[in-house]
């Protein structure tokens, strides 16, 4: 059986798509291979590493990829999760289902370390419902 292909896609890549790919891969990772990139990529961002090794999952040796680095590879879903990365994603070859969550970028929250922590928090558990209904949809 060939495992299916998903690419999450943001702006930075240090965020919401690396907490995206690290939850797809624990929760389904015999099913999936998964990948994460940015339009513009940055770093990852300490405070997703921290989200996540709270629940159990370890992303700290991701890395922030540009979208770049996929272009011509065949993929079975492309899911975007901002607006940004939903406008400049580029076309992909073969058919594959296009995706998009619109989720608030933690990175960019003002405030004590504590508040964005919190932040981060609320998107990670969006994003872990989300791939839930996502892997509820995909049945195969």
């Amino acid at each position: 059986m060939d495992l299916k292909r998903v690419l999450f896609l943001c702006t930075g890549n240090s965020a919401r798509s690396q907490m995206a790919e690290g939850l797809l891969r624990h929760l389904a990772g015999d099913k999936f291979e998964v990948f994460s990139a940015g339009v513009r990529p940055t770093q990852l961002n300490p405070l997703a590493i921290k989200v996540m090794s709270e629940i159990g999952i370890d992303i700290s040796k991701q890395k922030s990829k540009s979208i770049k680095e996929f272009f011509g590879q065949q993929f079975d879903y492309v899911i975007t999760v901002c607006n940004n990365a939903k406008q400049t994603c580029p076309a992909f070859p073969g058919k594959y289902g296009k995706i998009h969550w619109k989720l608030e970028d933690p990175a960019e929250v003002q405030g004590s370390e504590e508040d964005k922590t919190k932040f981060f928090r609320e998107i990670r558990n969006k994003i872990d419902k989300k791939i839930k209904k996502f892997l509820m949809k995909d049945k195969s």
